[in-house]
C-alpha cells in the first residue's frame, strides 16, 4: 500500500504545476531519459517535404550537440538514383555535400544517424524536390561520338538557345587530348562555342569531350539537360589544296603527293572562297537548287553525285557529269563549288569518286588564287583562317 501511495504521489507531483511550466510528458522524460524527437536531434535543410527547391540553396545536415554518425543522401532524377557524396565535419556536428548546387527536377532523400548529448541514438528520414525548369538547352556537338575523322576537325557545339552566361556554359565543357595539346574555346555569336588546338591534330590523337551542362544556367531561367561524353579519333592527314588559277587540286596524304586532279572553280562573277576550310559532310548524291543559296532559278539538279560540303552557306566539292570533259582543269564555270569529273549517278573510277573514296570528315580543303575574299571562320569549319592570339581572345572566360 505504502508503494502505491509512492508511486501516486510520484504521478500527482509530475502532474502538478512546475515553474517551468513542465507537464507530465516533460517530467517522465526528464526522469526516465525519453528521448527528444529527432527533427530537434537532427536538423536538416531544406525542410522535409520541401517543394520546387531553388539549386542555389544548400543542403546540410546537422546536430546542435552530440555527434552524427552516418548520412546517406540519394539523387533521384530521370528514373535513375545517384549516391551524393559529402563528408561530416571533423566535430562530428554537420554534414555537407561536395556539390555546390542541387541538381534540377530531382528528388532527394536523406537518411541520418546521430547521437544527441546524452548519447541517445536518433535516425531521422526526408525528402524534398527540387525546381523544374520551364525551360531548358542542348548542345549540337560535331563530330560525332566514335567517329574517326581528319586532322582538321574542329570541335563544335551549336545551341538551340541564346546563350547570354557564356562563361558558366564554357566552363562546364571540357575537351582534352591523347597526346595532350593545348585547345582552346571560342564563342561565335551566342549559340555557337568551338574548340580547337592551334595546328592541326596529329594523327592518331584521340580526343574526348566532356559536357556537363545539366542544370547550368545559359541564360535567365533556361538550364542545361546534358550530362555525357563526346569522344573521336583522328585518323590519316589528308590537306588538299585547290588552285583557282591553275584548276588543279593536289591531294597530299601524310605529307605525300598523292594525285593532282583537274577541277573547275567558281566563274569569275560566282567566285569560291579561299581559305582553309573543313570537311563536314559527305553525300553519296544530293539535290542541288540555286535558289537555296541566293542564285535565283538558274539550277536545279536533282543529283550531284559525290557532295562533299565545305562551308554552311553552301560551298561543296562534287562531281560533274554536265559540264563537257575538257572544261576540268582549263575553265572555273561554277557557282562557287569546286567540281571535279564524275558520271551522271557517279562513277567510282572517275576524279569525283576517287577523290570522295579517299576522304573524311574533317579533312582539310585550302583553296588558293581565287579572286574572293577569305572564308569566315563561322563558315562552316573555318576556324584554321583565324590567328590563333585572335582565336584564344574569344573564350568568356578571362
Amino acid at each position: 500500500m505504502a508503494a502505491l501511495l509512492t508511486w501516486a504521489g510520484l504521478l500527482a507531483g509530475a502532474a502538478g504545476c512546475t515553474g517551468d511550466g513542465g507537464g507530465i510528458g516533460s517530467g517522465i522524460g526528464d526522469m526516465f531519459g525519453k528521448p527528444p524527437a529527432a527533427e530537434d536531434v537532427i536538423r536538416v535543410t531544406p525542410d522535409d517535404g520541401s517543394r520546387a527547391v531553388p539549386p542555389e540553396r544548400k543542403l546540410s545536415v546537422r546536430v546542435p550537440d552530440g555527434r552524427l554518425e552516418s548520412v546517406k543522401v540519394v539523387r533521384s532524377q530521370d528514373a535513375q538514383e545517384t549516391p551524393v557524396p559529402g563528408r561530416i565535419s571533423e566535430d562530428g556536428l554537420s554534414w555537407r555535400p561536395d556539390e555546390d548546387r542541387l541538381a534540377l527536377a530531382a528528388k532527394y532523400t536523406v537518411d541520418a544517424v546521430a547521437l544527441d548529448g546524452g548519447g541517445r541514438r536518433s535516425a531521422r528520414h526526408t525528402t524534398f524536390t527540387t525546381k523544374v525548369p520551364e525551360e531548358r538547352f542542348i548542345a549540337y556537338v560535331a563530330p560525332e561520338n566514335r567517329s574517326v575523322v581528319g586532322t582538321g576537325m574542329i570541335v563544335s557545339l551549336e545551341f538551340n538557345r541564346e546563350i547570354t552566361h557564356r562563361a558558366a556554359v564554357e566552363r562546364a565543357v571540357t575537351v582534352t587530348a591523347e597526346p595532350a595539346v593545348e585547345i582552346r574555346p571560342h564563342w561565335f555569336g551566342k549559340d555557337r562555342l568551338d574548340f580547337r588546338p592551334e595546328e592541326y591534330w596529329k594523327p592518331g590523337t584521340e580526343v574526348t569531350v566532356d559536357l556537363r551542362l545539366r542544370d547550368v544556367e545559359g541564360a535567365k531561367g533556361v538550364y542545361g539537360l546534358q550530362h555525357k561524353k563526346v569522344s573521336f579519333t583522328v585518323g590519316r592527314s589528308q590537306v588538299s589544296r585547290v588552285d583557282a588559277l591553275e584548276r588543279t587540286m593536289e591531294v597530299r596524304r601524310d605529307g605525300t603527293l598523292l594525285a593532282t586532279v583537274p577541277i573547275t572553280a567558281g566563274a569569275p562573277t560566282t567566285p569560291t572562297y579561299n581559305g582553309r576550310m573543313v570537311i563536314t559532310e559527305m553525300l553519296e548524291v544530293t539535290r542541288m537548287n540555286s535558289r537555296t543559296v541566293g542564285f535565283g532559278g538558274e539550277y536545279d539538279i536533282p543529283d550531284v553525285p559525290h557532295a562533299i560540303r565545305l562551308t554552311s552557306s553552301g560551298t561543296f566539292l562534287h562531281g560533274n557529269y554536265w559540264a563537257p570533259a575538257d572544261t576540268f582543269g582549263r575553265a572555273n564555270v561554277s557557282h562557287g563549288c569546286v567540281g571535279l569529273r564524275d558520271d551522271k549517278g557517279g562513277g567510282s573510277d572517275t576524279p569525283a569518286g576517287w577523290f570522295f573514296d579517299r576522304s573524311l570528315v574533317g579533312d582539310v580543303v585550302e583553296v588558293v588564287h581565287s579572286k574572293d575574299r577569305t572564308v569566315a571562320p563561322d563558315n562552316g569549319l573555318g576556324g584554321w583562317n583565324m590567328k590563333w592570339q585572335r582565336w584564344k581572345a574569344g573564350s568568356a572566360v578571362k
